[in-house]
């Protein structure tokens, strides 16, 4: 997996490619958790370019939400192919975070 970062004001932007498992989740865990830490607090993760995402991958999105909800911060994903869209819907987690079709809507509703 590979985590490009970038930033457009004060929202971090964090494009995922290849792989988030149970190997890579800690990766992004603690890169996400580093940025919030570091009072970041508006997050876009594009996830266009990710193949597979596992249900411990899962967890770090719930943990990152809650974490920002806690000081009125915010995560929204985007650009989920269909195959990864599934195991986020079936989990349940579609319905606890704001997941959108573009980066642009993403932004719009941050």
């Amino acid at each position: 997996m590979q985590i490009t970062e970038d930033k457009k004001g004060d929202v971090v932007i964090l494009a995922l490619s290849g792989k988030l498992d149970a190997t890579t989740s800690k990766t992004f865990q603690d890169k996400l958790l580093a940025d919030i830490n570091s009072g970041d607090q508006r997050f876009v993760v594009d996830l266009s370019q990710l193949e597979y995402v596992s249900s411990s991958a899962l967890r770090v999105f719930l943990l990152a939400s809650k974490r920002l909800s806690s000081s009125e911060g915010k995560i929204v994903l985007c650009s989920l192919k269909d195959h990864v869209r599934q195991v986020f819907d079936l989990a349940g987690f579609s319905s606890i975070l704001s997941i959108y079709s573009s980066r642009d809507e993403a932004f719009k509703n941050l």
